[in-house]
């Protein structure tokens, strides 16, 4: 039996890590990819430094804090270059991760509005709110990430909270809003052009992200009438795609499947009944949790 306590820590501290990288990056790939990263900078340490780190859980999620850190810097400039407009990567339910340390808590956090906000702070705003109001870290464990000193962190996290408190409300985990969803599948199925604006705030906004490796909508579309006639349309030029109500960041969503492929996850924010936003992810790249998971179903 290996007794290294660092690799107990690592197994153990996986999820938590993995739960920390996703809602900094929000890319699951990328997050993973953090934490494979930090796991093989404990292991690149000598023996004799590894034995004098008291708690390897704390060097992991600092390492990993600090990787995320410099990936939100090189972000904004990786962006700028992204073709058409960037939504954070959908997740699927907990049957759509392979390695059971991978599933994401799904909460608020994790909803694609509250990872659309965080996208609007800076590198170092994110990193201390989700750390500090997330997670429960101490600001001075988060100074130790950051670089800065804990007084500065508390401001960032304050700084943060006031992006979050400008931005919609989070949306509630009713069954309306499940009903909502369901009527939009229907509406959209039927190419119900009527139907589909009843169930569109008249200022909803949908944003789709292609990645420029599949078709999307370049700019957001935006106002009901709008959204519901490029809906329409594009039903009326894909007839043989299906529609399918399935979870998206723990909340009501759409999948979109084409011969049993998923080519799109749809995810939606709701507000007194109405879709005031949809998020649209095309990007291949951003949908290979969903197709494992239509290859278990």
């Amino acid at each position: 039996m290996n007794t290294d306590p660092a690799l107990r820590a690592i197994v153990r501290e996986r999820q938590q890590l993995i739960n920390i990288a996703y809602r900094l990056l929000g890319s699951l790939s990328e997050a993973e990819d953090v934490v494979q990263e930090s796991c093989a900078r404990w292991y690149a340490l000598p023996a004799q430094q590894r034995e004098t780190i008291e708690s390897p859980a704390a060097w992991l999620t600092t390492v990993t804090g600090r990787i995320c850190l410099d990936l939100l810097g090189s972000a904004r400039a990786r962006r700028e270059r992204y073709v058409g407009e960037w939504v954070p990567e959908p997740l699927p339910d907990r049957s759509g991760l392979d390695d059971p340390a991978d599933r994401i808590t799904l909460d608020e956090s994790v909803s694609m509005a509250f990872l659309v906000v965080l996208e609007s702070m800076t590198p170092a705003e994110r990193v201390a709110f989700v750390l500090h109001d997330v997670f429960g870290y101490r600001f001075p464990e988060v100074a130790e990430i950051v670089g800065r000193s804990p007084a500065a962190c508390r401001q960032l996290a304050s700084s943060a909270r006031r992006r979050i408190r400008t931005s919609p409300a989070p949306t509630a985990r009713t069954a309306q809003h499940a009903d909502v969803v369901s009527s939009f599948r229907q509406a959209w199925q039927t190419k119900d052009i009527k139907a589909l604006i009843g169930l569109l705030d008249p200022s909803a906004t949908v944003v789709g992200d292609g990645g420029g490796l599949v078709p999307a909508a370049p700019r957001p579309i935006e106002g009901s009438e709008h959204i519901a006639r490029y809906l329409v349309d594009l039903a009326s030029r894909a007839p043989d795609l299906t529609l399918l109500e399935r979870p998206v960041n723990g909340h009501p969503g759409l999948v979109t499947q084409h011969h049993g492929t998923t080519v799109m996850v749809a995810a939606f924010h709701v507000e007194d009944g109405l879709i005031k936003h949809i998020w649209a992810v095309r990007n291949p790249e951003k949908l290979r949790h969903w197709q494992k998971q239509h290859e278990r179903s």
